[in-house]
């Protein structure tokens, strides 16, 4: 008999993405950071994708002593996988971005797989007042800046990380292209099946969020890859909802959380990353969807285990 599909629900808790000034319920502090991702994970969320912040002014660090004073606290009240950013924020170096990573030796990462444009600067019409003087600065930097992520790049990382911690990677896929270039590494046999696909609509530089672009990376992540994946969708600001819930009844996991969009519904902020959660639970309930608990998607996805992490 066919196993019953379980949707993994990933939760993005605070990103590098917005700003403070862009919504009061964006987790800055550690405090924020874990009880933010640990009521998602009471809410139904089988993976935390965790970024830090400096709990000063909100600005996104790549300090591992910052992501200490969350993650031990995640692991002790959740048994969710803890998947921490390899991406950190804009203008951080590589070096930068694994500070955390290499230390803590999570079950899981996000790996960007290729350079690309991130635009952010549309942000800048949105707010004439600002709650501190590096955002707007950060913002505008985006314009003329390219997210590295290079073949060379990738291999370290696949080799630190993955061969060195025993880490497995949500692939994150920003445009077609990136699809192959993951085939790629599948190819040399650097990356191991099964894979964790995660595709990405909606942001500047990227592809766009219209429902044939969902249809048509299925299509080629199927052709890559077929049943060597498993496939998982996010996409930025008001489009989360209804591009997941579409995609979730084409075959997908989904991911929410105040990294990829502030809103619940139209004109209404999410006054928590558990809302959200709670949201698209209800909607995959709707759709006679079960959602996967940590441990099933730990099965899933092939991995290590929470007991052998470095935090």
């Amino acid at each position: 008999m066919a196993r019953e599909r379980k949707v993994i629900i990933t939760c993005a808790v605070t990103g590098s993405i917005h700003t403070p000034t862009m919504s009061p319920h964006l987790p800055i502090t550690p405090d924020e950071v874990a009880k933010g991702a640990i009521a998602a994970a009471e809410a139904g969320a089988a993976i935390l994708h965790l970024h830090a912040r400096d709990p000063k002014d909100g600005r996104p660090t790549p300090s591992a002593d910052v992501f200490m004073q969350f993650l031990p606290r995640i692991k002790q009240q959740t048994k969710a996988v803890v998947n921490i950013t390899t991406g950190g924020g804009h203008g951080m170096s590589l070096q930068d971005r694994l500070q955390a990573p290499l230390k803590t030796k999570p079950e899981m990462c996000s790996l960007n797989m290729g350079s690309m444009n991130f635009g952010l600067y549309p942000a800048l019409n949105r707010y004439k007042d600002w709650k501190y003087e590096w955002e707007p600065q950060y913002l505008e930097a985006s314009r003329d800046f390219i997210f590295r992520n290079t073949f060379k790049d990738i291999e370290y990382i696949l080799k630190e990380l993955g061969e060195g911690c025993g880490t497995k990677f949500e692939f994150e896929c920003y445009d077609v292209g990136h699809l192959y270039n993951l085939a790629h590494f599948l190819d040399r046999k650097l990356v191991k099946p099964p894979l964790f696909v995660q595709t990405i609509f909606g942001i500047l530089g990227g592809i766009g969020v219209d429902h044939e672009n969902v249809m048509h990376m299925r299509t080629i992540a199927n052709k890559l890859f077929g049943d060597q994946y498993q496939w998982s969708v996010l996409a930025a600001g008001r489009h989360q909802m209804p591009l997941i819930s579409m995609a979730a009844i084409m075959g997908a996991n989904v991911r929410v959380g105040l990294e990829d969009s502030l809103w619940l519904g139209r004109g209404q902020l999410a006054e928590s990353n558990a809302a959200q959660v709670t949201r698209i639970r209800e909607i995959l309930a709707g759709l006679s969807l079960e959602i996967a608990t940590p441990d099933e998607a730990r099965e899933l996805l092939d991995l290590k285990g929470g007991d052998r992490v470095a935090f």
